[in-house]
């Protein structure tokens, strides 16, 4: 929880704390002293890729002296230890790989800096239907930026980021939207969950079968999206962000019926295959577009079919699981398995 601790004699040697990014140094050090205070600062922790050493006294003479005898270069390699202008032109050189990037799909960086109010919304909005043309086109932007902000952050507090500050900002603005359009899974509260359940069934309690609404809370429901206006929107809209933001509710309502249900795998195949082929170019985005909405409407179908056969959706699943693919059932026959199904569920439950 700390940002900044004062220390004197202390956490120098024998500690360890990964997140510290950097350290101040008004002491005189030299040999294995300086060389364990400063590794405290070259930990590896979450995004950072260095650690900064402020030198007040003068130790890096001491330092160098100390390099040679406990981390000499091997076969006469590079020192561990950079100046920081060397990770200024770095992220230099990542913000104009980043920028060529956005060249490349005729997105304007400068244009945008420059632009204000209602203006600048439009160029971010077309920015990232710019950039979202597939996956690989997608990844590739947001690993350029990835690196842009590791680097930037980096440098801080050093007075030399501030002239990256606003490109910076621009970049980062465009990954977030595009994150925003397929967030990526948050599985904290799901480990929350597991936990509690541990908890609960390793107590005198017993065990707890999760129901259809432990899965599906917070989810989006297909069958509200209305698709008339949906085919409106796109025929006037960013169409790659309209087509992301559909895939997007497709995916995550597809999972959870495949987490509860595993005989409809099929259903899985069939939407990374049609993925694939938005991915390899061999559909255009209309054809996609149209898609991705048959097959939102036929998940649609599938969840109602509890309905129609009269079966509970945790029935239906173990309905599925003992007449899918095989064997072909008569109706008289369906009608007996229905009944193994709802009896097999309350023996599951009460077992």
């Amino acid at each position: 929880p700390f940002r900044i601790v004062f220390v004197c004699s202390m956490w120098m040697t024998g500690f360890d704390v990964p997140s510290c990014s950097t350290i101040y140094l008004d002491k005189p050090m030299r040999n294995h002293t300086l060389m364990q205070t400063i590794a405290r600062a070259n930990r590896v922790f979450r995004d950072k890729v260095n650690g900064l050493i402020v030198d007040y006294v003068g130790v890096f003479r001491s330092l160098q002296k100390a390099l040679a005898i406990y981390a000499p270069p091997i076969g006469g390699g590079e020192s561990p230890i950079k100046d920081k202008s060397e990770l200024v032109e770095l992220l230099r050189q990542a913000i104009a790989e980043a920028i060529a990037f956005c060249s490349e799909h005729k997105v304007d960086a400068a244009e945008i800096q420059n632009s204000t109010g209602f203006q600048r919304v439009k160029l971010l909005d077309d920015a990232v239907d710019s950039i979202i043309i597939n996956d690989d086109s997608k990844r590739r932007y947001l690993l350029l930026v990835s690196n842009v902000i590791r680097l930037y952050r980096a440098i801080l507090p050093d007075p030399s980021a501030n002239e990256f500050v606003g490109i910076c900002v621009l970049l980062g603005v465009i990954a977030e939207k595009i994150r925003s359009l397929a967030p990526p899974a948050d599985i904290s509260e799901i480990m929350g969950q597991v936990e509690k359940l541990l908890d609960e069934s390793i107590a005198t309690e017993g065990y707890r079968i999760p129901t259809v609404s432990d899965l599906t809370d917070h989810l989006i429901d297909l069958s509200k999206i209305d698709f008339e206006k949906l085919r409106l929107q796109f025929a006037k809209a960013h169409k790659r962000t309209e087509i992301e933001k559909l895939r997007t509710q497709i995916s995550r309502k597809l999972s959870v019926m495949v987490r509860y249900n595993q005989s409809r795998i099929d259903y899985l195949e069939k939407f990374q295959r049609m993925i694939e082929e938005y991915n390899a170019g061999s559909v255009n985005l209309e054809e996609f577009f149209a898609q991705l909405m048959a097959f939102a409407q036929s998940l649609n179908e599938e969840e109602k079919r509890g309905i129609s056969e009269n079966l509970l959706e945790e029935e239906l699943a173990l309905f599925d699981l003992l007449t899918k693919p095989e064997p072909k059932l008569k109706k008289s026959e369906e009608v007996q398995v229905k009944k193994v199904a709802k009896n097999l569920l309350e023996t599951l439950k009460r077992e």
